[in-house]
């Protein structure tokens, strides 16, 4: 939203704020006061309390820095503490989230940005492929590349904590609106890509989000406010473990800075107040060393949220922005006074912070912001949410982009994922004669990012929407460059099938469909974020588009850009439809990236990060989107683990596309594999080392002149501070209501945890699969080998889908004729399931029972190699 359009609507946000406080009490610890309560959970479902949150530092890898970070945090007011882990409002900075400083330690307000495919509003920055087209590019070595070139264009800015990767949501939900952001439906391929964006990220001294943390599988609903409650999501401890926990665990492994809390509740509590999701699985489990920030207007308590692990609250305002109210900033100062949040808390998470901020570097010359995410404007305020502000310069319009277009479309094309390819129709020769339909094809008729947030699905569909965008510095469209490379093609932008087409015999239609959906702030052709009015189905009439193509010509390519999974029924089996390709969300590459692949330049190497059903009915019903208006929705995970593929293989439904699946203009043949033992399998992991030392400070309450306005200080109307008007009188004046379960009794360390994501063993290497692949097409490629566990059910005791993916590698480019070897890794972790009883991950004892199936999808036509330990692995 403009800041325009964003005070248009400032006087109903000022009757809401009315509504607001008539129907609560102020209320600074947990849930209780609220208008609409939560309904009773599912009796099954329950989430243990857990305090008090462990203190972090104990990680060897993290030592230097929180050395450096206990040295100054020693030396700081209340009011410096208070300030980097409150955010000073909504528009009451450069970015879109802004912490305040502590200058005297070098430390400027902290510039928290958007988003996981480039940065959000602003200029000449890359408009990367979205997460769900690197899921689908199988590409360990992009998707690190893509983080690098992120972080750059982030350092580049100013911005010291990039929002993103996206594991959460996973795509429990196939119509969700942004499951696009993240990697896939599989928490192996989510994890690793997650881990490679990050560390590629964080290589370049930027702070990355892993985000959002926790079971956000929905977008209507999301949000608790002032007139309702956001959904439950109710799960079981396994399913949480083994699912939707596991690539937030494999983040936390490689070093991720910060976690964003979501924004919905889980098993009745919220997300950023949830004690044993922040301070149980979270800080102690997985040994996160980061600092946890809540997603934006997620906090609805102060001491509650603070209890539970909540280390900064964005953008800093209650639960109407840009009234001056907020449960941190100044209350969170009178907390600490009166007693009601212990010192060691606080201490904690500015600790937590300012460890990660040394931890990245960001201490030695790192850039301060030089973009507003407010105006495209050169100058104007420099606090555009104050009535008053002062003005100066808030666009210095840094070019950022580098070369970071050949890695975006290197995403882009490797991406792309051939579904169908009858009678080898595609390659296409380039002196073909085409005919062009779709106006996905063409460009946004509004005008290059005329939709703010690209909150309209108009042209080529390059990215959903929502603040998870990013605005295009050009667009070479599939017009464009299709254009570019024939002679012979004509165009028809537009999504009914003209009348007036000269068709002769030899005549190749390329039509092109999309699928739209994003975050539930906007609402796009009556789609509330998530597919409500679409469904799966092509928008904009696509199936009837394809359908009238095929009617008049004997050759028909569908081209589908796709935020996920369509229904292709209505067109798929017709004789002219002779290659379909999905090219998912390119970004700004998206013609040329087509194109290389459209006439041969390059080989399809894509392949699908999730189902692709042949109707919605062949999901489990509890995946359906829920539309509750009245009382809190209670969104129950009954189909447990069973999510995507898992759930086709276990139902035993064959669907129209398995998980995995991409054809290519060449083959492949796998040999010689064999399995090497590295690490001896027991039954549980070997016990955890005890925690190393963290940072101590005094415990006593500082005195409350620090946090006095300073004298002559300039005070920004709206802007968010630390200080009290009369801080010698917040005492408490009766017993505080602490969450149910507190105390500052400090629970037994998990055996499950030991270091960063968890006890070190689970990632000890167990077995490596070597194999050998062999180009034996007659064009260049490269292969995808997936890697999927069959685990001994019996023995384990546990439900088991058939296969699971655990590991894959992708080739280089392979000449006809030419071979490759991979490696792929198993961990203790990857043939483990999670003991809801003794609460640590148990494996087979040697791996007895164990196959390891690799192919070029999940589907047993697409396997290619069995191996089962103790023998000698065979083709099949």
């Amino acid at each position: 939203m403009t800041v325009v359009a964003f005070r248009r609507f400032l006087f109903l946000i000022s009757l809401l704020w009315v509504l607001h406080v008539t129907a609560t009490r102020h209320f600074n610890g947990d849930n209780e006061g609220f208008l609409n309560k939560r309904t009773d959970l599912p009796a099954e479902y329950s989430t243990p309390d857990y305090y008090p949150t462990p203190i972090g530092g104990w990680v060897d890898e993290w030592t230097d820095a929180y050395v450096k970070a206990q040295k100054i945090v020693s030396s700081m007011t209340l009011a410096e503490k208070v300030n980097l882990t409150s955010g000073t409002g909504y528009l009451m900075g450069p970015c879109v989230g802004n912490t305040g400083s502590a200058l005297r330690f070098g430390i400027p307000n902290l510039c928290l940005q958007d988003g996981p495919l480039g940065i959000r509003n602003t200029e000449n920055n890359t408009a990367f492929p979205a997460g769900v087209t690197t899921g689908a590019t199988w590409d360990k070595q992009l998707m690190y590349a893509r983080g690098v070139a992120i972080g750059e264009e982030a350092r580049g800015k100013g911005i010291n904590v990039q929002m993103g990767p996206v594991v959460g949501p996973l795509g429990r939900k196939p119509r969700s609106g942004r499951t696009w952001e993240g990697f896939g439906a599989d928490p192996s391929l989510q994890g690793i890509a997650a881990a490679e964006t990050i560390k590629g990220m964080q290589s370049t001294g930027v702070i990355a989000t892993l985000k959002h943390y926790i079971l956000n599988e929905q977008e209507m609903y999301r949000m608790t406010n002032v007139l309702q409650r956001g959904y439950s999501s109710d799960i079981d401890d396994r399913t949480l473990h083994e699912i939707y926990l596991w690539p937030f665990a494999e983040g936390v492994r490689v070093g991720v800075g910060s976690i964003m809390a979501s924004y919905n509740d889980v098993n009745g509590t919220l997300a950023t107040q949830n004690s044993m999701l922040l301070n149980g699985l979270l800080k102690d489990e997985l040994g996160f060393q980061g600092f946890v920030v809540s997603d934006w207007y997620a906090q609805f308590s102060g001491v509650g949220s603070a209890l539970a692990g909540l280390d900064m609250t964005m953008p800093g305002d209650g639960a109407v922005p840009l009234l001056g109210d907020s449960f941190w900033n100044f209350e969170l100062s009178r907390s600490i006074l009166n007693g009601t949040i212990p010192i060691e808390r606080l201490n904690d998470m500015v600790t937590r912070i300012v460890a990660t901020w040394y931890k990245l570097g960001q201490d030695e010359d790192y850039p301060l912001p030089n973009f507003s995410t407010n105006t495209e404007d050169a100058t104007g305020p420099l606090y555009p949410g104050a009535l008053i502000s002062p003005s100066g310069v808030v666009n210095q319009f840094v070019n950022v982009q580098a070369n970071h277009n050949t890695v975006a479309k290197a995403v882009a094309r490797d991406a792309i994922t051939l579904l169908k390819n009858t009678n080898n129709t595609l390659p296409l020769s380039k002196d073909a004669s085409l005919k062009v339909f779709g106006t996905d094809a063409g460009a946004n008729s509004g005008g290059l990012n005329s939709c703010s947030d690209q909150g309209c699905d108009n042209g080529v569909l390059t990215m959903g929407w929502g603040s998870g965008t990013a605005r295009l510095p050009y667009l070479i469209t599939p017009q464009d460059a299709i254009a570019n490379a024939t002679t012979n093609t004509e165009f028809y932008i537009s999504d009914t099938f003209p009348s007036s087409v000269n068709i002769s015999s030899g005549d190749i239609a390329i039509v092109f469909i999309n699928a739209d959906s994003g975050e539930n702030y906007i609402t796009v052709e009556e789609n509330p974020g998530d597919r409500t009015s679409a469904n799966l189905y092509a928008w904009h009439n696509g199936d009837q588009l394809v359908q009238d193509a095929s009617a008049k010509f004997n050759t028909v390519v569908v081209v589908v850009h796709s935020v996920g999974p369509i229904i292709m029924e209505k067109w798929i089996d017709l004789p002219s439809v002779k290659a379909v390709l999905a090219a998912h969300l390119p970004g700004q590459e998206a013609g040329d990236s087509l194109v290389d692949i459209l006439f041969g330049d390059y080989s399809p190497s894509g392949h699908l990060p999730y189902t692709v059903p042949h109707n919605e009915s062949e999901y489990p019903t509890s995946v359906g989107l829920i539309n509750q208006v009245i009382g809190q929705i209670q969104d129950t995970y009954s189909e447990r683990i069973y999510i995507d593929y898992r759930h086709f293989l276990q139902a035993n439904i064959t669907p129209r596309y398995p998980f995995g699946y991409g054809l290519s203009y060449t083959s492949f043949n796998l040999s010689g594999a064999e399995v090497t033992s590295r690490t001896l399998l027991t039954q549980y992991p070997p016990a955890r080392a005890a925690k190393g030392p963290t940072p101590a400070y005094s415990t006593s309450i500082p005195p409350a002149s620090q946090v006095a306005w300073p004298e002559d200080f300039n005070h920004i109307w709206r802007y968010l501070y630390p200080y009290l008007d009369d801080p010698s009188a917040a005492t408490s004046t009766a017993p505080y209501p602490y969450p149910t379960g507190y105390t500052t009794t400090p629970h037994p360390v998990p055996r499950a945890g030991g270091s960063q994501g968890g006890n070190p063993a689970l990632w000890d290497i167990v077995f490596t699969i070597n194999v050998t692949v062999t180009n034996v097409g007659d064009r260049s490629g490269r292969a995808v080998v997936q890697l999927y566990v069959e685990l001994p059910a019996d023995t384990l005791g546990v439900d088991l889908p058939p296969r699971q993916l655990r590991q894959f590698e992708k080739t280089s480019i392979l000449l006809p004729g030419e071979s490759e070897s991979l490696g792929l890794t198993v961990t203790r972790k990857d043939l483990s399931v999670w003991d809801v009883v003794v609460q640590d991950w148990l494996a087979p004892v040697d791996g007895q029972g164990i196959k390891f199936w690799l192919g070029e999808s999940v589907a047993m036509e697409d396997m290619r190699v069995l191996c089962t330990v103790g023998q000698e692995c065979e083709n099949i």
